[in-house]
Parts: C-alpha cells; sequence; structure tokens
C-alpha cells in the first residue's frame, strides 16, 4: 500500500518553489511515496505594512507550519532555513538541511544605475532593505545613502524598484537565482561589506521528533557540509538570543579540514561592529557557535543587542 506523505509550505512564489523542489527531489529517490503539498499564510504574509523588527521574529513565517504538523495534519515542513528560529517547539525537530546556494547579499538596482554599484551610487540613492542586519551593516560601510524599509514578495518589491520608489534593492542572492530573477543582479556584496543571514541560502526541513518514518526520507536530501556550516551558525545565533531581526551576521567556510565561522553583531547606526573569528573541525560546529558568540558577548555584543531591543521596541 503507497504511503502518503504531508508537506506543510507558505504560500509565497519562493516558498512554493522551494517546496516543489523538495517533493519532486524526494519523488524521483522514493517513487512509491505519495507527496502532497499543503499551503498556507503565516503572520509574517499577512502584516505588510510593518517593518519585520517591528511585529517579532519567533516563528514570523513558520508558527502556522509547525502546528500543522503537530495537529498531525503535515508530516514535514520546508522553510527557507535563515527564517526558521534557533529554539524550536517541544515535539519538533530540524531534520534535514539541504545544500545551499549562494548565501551572499546582493544588489539589484533601478534602470537609471545599470551597471553601478554599492560604493559607486550617488549620495543619497534610496536602497530598499527589510533586514536590520543588512541596514547595520551598509550604514557602516557607505554612510552616504539613504535607506528605507520595504516589504512585500519579490515580484512586489521589485516592481517598487522599476517604479522609483527605491533606487537600489539589497536582497538574497538565493532567492533571485531560485525565482528566475539572477539577471537582474548588479553585484554580489562581498563579505568584507555584509555577512549574511544564519542559515540563507539553505534549506531546512522541519519534522515531529520520533518520526524515524519521515526522518528517513528526508535525510535523502541531507548535504552535510551545509548542514555543519549552518549548525555552527545557529549555535552562535542562539547563543545570543537572537531572532532573525537582529543585526546578527555570519560567514561560514569549510576547507582542508577545518571549519571556519566568522560572526558580527552591529549598532542599527552602524557606528559600532563586533566581529571575531573561531576555526575548529566541522564536527564541532555547535561548540564553535558557542565560542564566537562568547567571544563577541565579551567584545561588547550583548550592549549593541541590548540597545537595539529597547530601540525597536520603543
Amino acid at each position: 500500500m503507497s504511503r502518503t506523505i504531508r508537506i506543510a509550505s507558505r504560500k509565497s512564489q519562493l516558498a512554493l518553489v522551494q517546496t516543489h523542489w523538495v517533493r519532486d527531489e524526494l519523488q524521483k529517490a522514493f517513487p512509491d511515496i505519495t507527496f502532497e503539498i499543503l499551503t498556507m499564510s503565516t503572520q509574517g504574509d499577512k502584516i505588510l505594512d510593518a517593518p519585520l523588527a517591528k511585529i517579532g521574529d519567533k516563528g514570523l513565517f513558520t508558527k502556522e507550519l509547525e502546528v500543522q504538523m503537530l495537529e498531525g495534519q503535515a508530516d514535514f515542513a520546508v522553510h527557507s532555513l535563515k527564517d526558521l528560529p534557533t529554539n524550536l517547539p517541544e515535539g519538533l525537530m530540524l531534520g534535514c538541511v539541504t545544500e545551499r546556494e549562494d548565501p551572499a547579499d546582493a544588489l539589484v538596482v533601478h534602470e537609471k544605475f545599470k551597471g553601478s554599484k554599492l560604493e559607486t551610487l550617488p549620495e543619497g540613492a534610496v536602497i530598499g532593505t527589510s533586514s536590520l542586519r543588512r541596514l547595520a551593516q551598509l550604514r557602516h560601510h557607505f554612510p552616504h545613502l539613504s535607506f528605507k524599509d520595504v516589504r512585500g514578495n519579490l515580484n512586489t518589491r521589485l516592481a517598487k524598484l522599476d517604479e522609483g520608489e527605491y533606487d537600489g534593492l539589497i536582497l538574497a542572492y538565493a532567492g533571485l537565482h531560485r525565482l528566475g530573477f539572477g539577471d537582474r543582479i548588479h553585484q554580489v556584496i562581498p563579505a568584507e561589506i555584509s555577512l549574511h543571514a544564519v542559515g540563507q541560502g539553505a534549506l531546512g526541513i522541519e519534522c515531529r521528533e520520533g518520526d524515524e518514518e519521515t526522518l528517513k526520507v528526508i535525510k535523502a536530501l541531507e548535504h552535510l557540509p551545509t548542514a555543519q556550516r549552518c549548525y555552527a551558525e545557529r549555535s552562535f545565533l542562539r547563543e545570543l538570543e537572537g531572532g532573525c531581526q537582529v543585526p546578527i551576521g555570519v560567514n561560514t567556510v569549510i576547507a582542508d579540514g577545518q571549519l571556519t565561522l566568522t560572526g558580527l553583531v552591529a549598532s542599527l547606526d552602524g557606528q559600532k561592529l563586533v566581529k571575531n573569528v573561531v576555526s575548529g573541525t566541522p564536527e564541532e560546529a555547535e561548540e564553535l557557535g558557542i565560542k564566537l558568540a562568547n567571544l563577541v558577548k565579551a567584545d561588547g555584543a550583548l550592549e549593541i543587542l541590548q540597545d537595539i531591543f529597547v530601540t525597536v521596541n520603543r
């Protein structure tokens, strides 16, 4: 008798592209299983008239999907890993991390600035971003630019750019690439300028703890080097008790048997940056994240985060 596995997904175009990719890859690996996709809107999809940092971040794009799993309506959920909180609800677990796209941020500019990069845009050019992490780092490096919050799905944001509401947008390279907008990227922003979000570029598949049958299926898509890099990043974020809407950036590299994790905490105005680096074996990923968090704490990261919490919640 054929088994049916139900996949929970957000309704957004990017979420569905990612979920369909997961379903299709699993269908190839398990032709005898039927995979069904259940779509729903999350709180983060519904509230589009306020900055993300103002409406909270604990499960903003995941909670409704998690309820479906806990109630037995869905067997697993596909997330952009950067949206998945580092502390999951009791009874759920991160079962699989897929191979990562380039996790870098990218610049897309209005046609009138074609050929421009961040460093060559004119003073006062309006750059749209909904990320405090991007905002803080870019203010530090490019104080001559003006920054404005932007919400909505990728098509909505690009339409606002094309209509002249913004001179440029900062978006995830991975999302642009997955939705076929790679040709609109004018600059892939190097890590020296903008460290990326924890988990950016990877997909996280969340499932129920103890559901060994489902876990065995989704593990077919696990990419161990990506998982190790992301475990280090998530451990760093968890230890700092930071949600996805705080200016915490990371970069991870595995080379010559070593995992190198770089982490940064920045103030909203970009004036204060605390940054450090640790290295160890990939098997020590979670310990490396904790070690790095303690280093940046000692350098003043907690004071920066506390100031941000007070500012955002005024």
